[in-house]
């Protein structure tokens, strides 16, 4: 049997060559040697058919094509290999862009990485205003630079400054802001786009393509300042952004050809390296979590189809709360927003509708799809409307006897099958929710904040948690667009648990006298976007307290709580949580200083005392190990990924090491040995 070919040509009665990427084994077109190979063949046959115009399309719904297959990219064997891909793409690429009568690009969905290379390729780039269509190159942010053209084509395109900025910023645009940036020629709604490109093309064909404006040469020095501004940013961590300055600065300066080549040597060094392959196993990572299962965890699976959850009581409009009814709304879930106080449910509404705001002004939401989702969330100091939910999720104080009453009182309203979640960061679920008729139907749901723009979600299991409560929510936080981590209902689960060990580990250094910027300036050394006790003032110092409280109270044999944070609490020093402006650090407008007079003459420590940043960063990064490996021997997750995920999505761990503990298998034993392994409990 005939399969049929990833990429095919065809030839209409204008006379006006079609290739078409549609590969049948695969929902997303991506770039490999497959594709390549048809698109080649394809090209063979559009040589040889001689059409009057070409134009590139793609036969998947919501996907141009989404980049090089990262698989195979993960796969090159050593830099010769990754140089050789590249030569490989850009030859291709070549093809098309020396190809002699005009070709048009029509992009429709994904057009990123090798996608939008292959674009820019192409003589002229129309795309379809539909919110699936997003164009960029994102490769930095996997560790390589685009490697098949793209940095060359692009700054000649629009000039150095702006491709630059395209590339480092590694994201992609919808179509409205590439069309801005020059990236694109023309937007057209998706319906009329194959039509649009098919006059375009022919009127092309007759009267040739448009002049292009060659783009102003950058500033003088621009690529010295860029590169130094670069490297402050980046501490050094990460080449590739080194690396596409370099191939763009040399784009200036070369022809074409020895500009590709120089391309293709920078992409083989930097796709060869260990921090484009750490990137990659975090993608790879990121992808496993959203199609996260319960494998493993229950013995036998829910026994009948799940009804779906469509409406979800909150508990609690305080900045959780808010943020959690927010997002359910926009993922077209009915809310009822509650909180005991008129005055508290009117500033949720408001956080709320200000969250509504800025996805409209970010391009994230339409008006009218925002003024919608937010006509799907209604409040109340009662519990009008919770008889009727499928799931309640409570976000109220960290406080364990109040989430009891509360989980009593539920219990007294919703119906028999609503399921009852906690959003907390550190109680064990059969604590707070155990006691109530149906346990089973209880479980943690521990979100981010902010809710919006944090993708890990914990899904906490107790040890009466039933497999069909497990999957309703599971399926839920899919719903949602967020990626689960499952764990077993353990104090402090695991990211809490992890993060607030190391926590507290750097209070207590702080406390024997090292100071305060040479602390956080080795854990940013080491890659961290903020140092701990920076972090510490952005959580709350109260926060902190209380659950450095809780993990003594939990661990009295391992956790030995600082003291500072309560020191500092009692003297008015709240970090920079709700407004307050000083803690470990001071905070004047967007101007930060440390406040070691105040602190330091808060706590009886010793005189300061220099430690090297390696030595700083070792020690803490070994308690985060240390614990984390806990965590997984006694079964509170269940594989060294799932840690690592968790971690660097819910920690701001560095991803260009590629997880903590893969950090550490890289690192010789004797440097993070493991701990005495406790005895593992066994899953529901």
């Amino acid at each position: 049997m005939n399969v049929p070919a990833a990429a095919t040509f065809s030839l209409d009665a204008d006379h006006v060559g079609w290739v078409t990427f549609d590969d049948p084994a695969a929902r997303a077109n991506v770039l490999n040697t497959v594709m390549l190979d048809a698109l080649n063949a394809a090209l063979d046959a559009a040589t040889n058919a001689r059409p009057s115009a070409l134009i590139i399309v793609s036969g998947k719904a919501t996907t141009f094509l989404a980049g090089a297959d990262l698989k195979q990219v993960d796969a090159l064997p050593d830099a010769a290999g990754a140089r050789a891909f590249s030569r490989a793409g850009q030859k291709s690429f070549a093809r098309l862009e020396n190809f002699p009568a005009p070709v048009v690009c029509a992009i429709h969905g994904a057009c990123a990485g090798g996608g939008f290379e292959l674009a820019l390729a192409c003589h002229w780039r129309i795309a379809s205003d539909t919110a699936v269509t997003r164009i960029g190159l994102p490769e930095t942010g996997l560790g390589t630079i685009p490697g098949w053209g793209g940095g060359v084509r692009l700054s000649r395109l629009v000039g150095a400054p702006v491709a630059l900025a395209h590339i480092l910023h590694a994201q992609l645009l919808p179509v409205r802001a590439a069309l801005h940036d020059g990236l694109i020629d023309a937007v057209v709604a998706e319906p009329e786009l194959r039509e649009t490109a098919q006059v375009a093309a022919m009127r092309f064909a007759r009267a040739g393509l448009p002049a292009r404006v060659n783009p102003p040469p950058p500033p003088p020095d621009f690529f010295t300042h860029l590169r130094a501004q670069t490297l402050s940013k980046s501490r050094g961590q990460q080449p590739a952004l080194l690396a596409a300055i370099a191939v763009v600065e040399q784009a200036t300066a070369l022809e074409v050809a020895p500009a590709q080549e120089a391309e293709a040597r920078a992409f083989g060094d930097v796709t060869a390296g260990p921090v484009c392959k750490n990137l990659l196993h975090v993608f790879f990572l990121r992808e496993a979590a959203r199609k996260q299962t319960l494998a493993g965890w229950f013995a036998v699976a829910a026994s009948r189809p799940l009804a779906p959850i469509a409406r979800v009581g909150v508990v609690g409009a305080g900045v959780m709360g808010s943020g959690i009814a927010h997002w359910l709304a926009v993922h077209g879930c009915e809310v009822v927003l509650r909180d005991v106080q008129p005055d508290f449910v009117a500033r949720g509404l408001g956080v709320i509708r200000g969250l509504f705001d800025d996805a409209v002004k970010r391009g994230k939401l339409l008006p009218h799809d925002a003024d919608t989702a937010f006509a799907h969330i209604t409040s109340t100091t009662d519990w009008d409307g919770f008889e009727a939910c499928d799931l309640v999720i409570e976000a109220i104080v960290e406080n364990a006897a109040a989430k009891q009453s509360l989980f009593s009182e539920l219990a007294r309203i919703v119906r028999p099958d609503t399921l009852l979640a906690s959003n907390t960061s550190a109680l064990p679920i059969d604590e707070i929710a155990g006691h109530v008729p149906h346990p089973e139907r209880t479980l943690g749901m521990h979100f981010f904040n902010p809710v919006s723009r944090m993708p890990l979600v914990e899904l906490v299991l107790s040890r009466q948690t039933s497999a069909a409560t497990a999957e309703r929510a599971l399926a839920l936080v899919k719903s949602l667009g967020n990626a689960p981590i499952i764990c077993r209902s353990s104090p402090g689960f695991l990211v809490t648990r992890v993060l607030f060990f190391y926590l507290n580990e750097a209070v207590r250094l702080w406390e024997t006298g090292v100071a305060t910027d040479e602390l956080d300036t080795a854990l940013r050394d080491f890659g961290w976007p903020m140092g701990p006790l920076r972090l510490i003032d952005e959580v709350g110092i109260d926060v902190t307290d209380f659950i450095f409280g809780e993990m003594a109270h939990y661990f009295p044999e391992r956790f030995a709580p600082a003291t500072a944070c309560r020191q500092l609490l009692a003297a008015g020093l709240k970090g920079r949580k709700n407004g307050a402006s000083a803690g470990f650090y001071r905070y004047e407008g967007r101007v930060e200083s440390t406040n070691d007079a105040a602190t330091r003459a808060l706590v009886a420590a010793p005189a300061l005392r220099h430690r090297a940043p390696t030595e700083i960063a070792s020690h803490l990064m070994h308690v985060m190990i240390d614990e984390a490996r806990r965590c997984l021997a006694e079964g509170v997750v269940r594989s060294p990924d799932d840690v690592d995920f968790a971690l660097l999505s819910g920690t701001g761990f560095p991803a260009f090491r590629g997880g903590l503990l893969r950090f550490a298998a890289t690192q010789p034993p004797s440097i993070f040995p493991c701990p005495p392994s406790p005895p593992i409990s066994p899953p529901n």
